[in-house]
């Protein structure tokens, strides 16, 4: 940096764990602003949210020419959820033509895809409005998750890869890449955190009834630890920079 300061170096697991919560605040933050920018009036516009269903969610592999959600990766970001009701959710929007079956998997419909290029308007409009005093910032935040994306692509779990590398069109700002970008990693984070409670011996189900305490501590510390691996890509100052500029940036 050149400051005349010594920096500590900062582990990588401790990145892992000090990025999660920066980058859940700034993306939740963003997506709540697009719904009240007008996301809501977009979604009721296609359909409500019986045809939108999963467009949203799965807009990073959707939206691409070609994009397919797999049943293996569809299963991992819907962990959480009853199975049964996430396919009743798809047989909606099957029925209100946004998306279309195959024994593989699903894609979004030409319908389906005029929606999610409304979105991802929408949503470089709202990132530009609400990021518009950081530029620098953003542009910087962009760069950092694009690498820790390539090599997160290394270790990818089922969630992440259903859905990286996300879809950017060509000349897209970097208030679109970066919310896409973060949200993209969060599942990276999500699968080290299912293969974390796994290994504890847990399911899906049992691990949201799991109270905190030195077991669920324990979990948390695997979690970070499995999630490191990309953080390894940044140089310590590097890695300073990113916790600095996410702790900075609003939402």
């Amino acid at each position: 940096m050149g400051d005349g300061v010594d920096r500590v170096a900062v582990p990588t697991y401790r990145v892992a764990a000090l990025v999660a919560p920066a980058v859940d605040r700034i993306f939740v933050s963003a997506m709540a602003a697009v719904r009240l920018g007008g996301g809501s009036r977009l979604v009721q516009r296609h359909g409500g949210r019986d045809a939108i269903g999963f467009l949203i969610d799965l807009r990073t592999r959707l939206a691409a020419p070609g994009g397919t959600v797999d049943w293996t990766g569809f299963a991992a970001i819907t962990r959480y959820r009853d199975p049964a009701e996430c396919q009743r959710a798809l047989d909606r929007q099957v029925a209100h033509g946004m998306i279309r079956r195959m024994p593989a998997g699903f894609a979004a419909t030409e319908r389906g895809l005029t929606f999610l290029a409304e979105l991802y308007d929408l949503h470089a409009e709202v990132t530009a409005a609400v990021w518009r005093d950081h530029a620098d910032r953003v542009r910087r935040l962009a760069g950092a998750a694009g690498r820790l994306l390539g090599a997160a692509a290394a270790d990818a779990g089922p969630a992440f890869a259903a859905v990286a590398p996300p879809y950017e069109p060509a000349g897209a700002p970097a208030g679109l890449l970066l919310l896409n970008r973060l949200g993209t990693l969060r599942l990276h984070r999500a699968d080290a955190h299912a293969a974390a409670w796994a290994a504890a011996g847990h399911t899906a189900a049992g691990i949201q009834l799991l109270e905190a305490g030195p077991e669920r501590q324990a979990i948390e510390q695997e979690t970070d630890r499995r999630a490191a691996g990309p953080y390894a890509t940044l140089t310590p100052d590097e890695r300073l920079d990113l916790l600095a500029d996410l702790a900075a940036l609003p939402g």
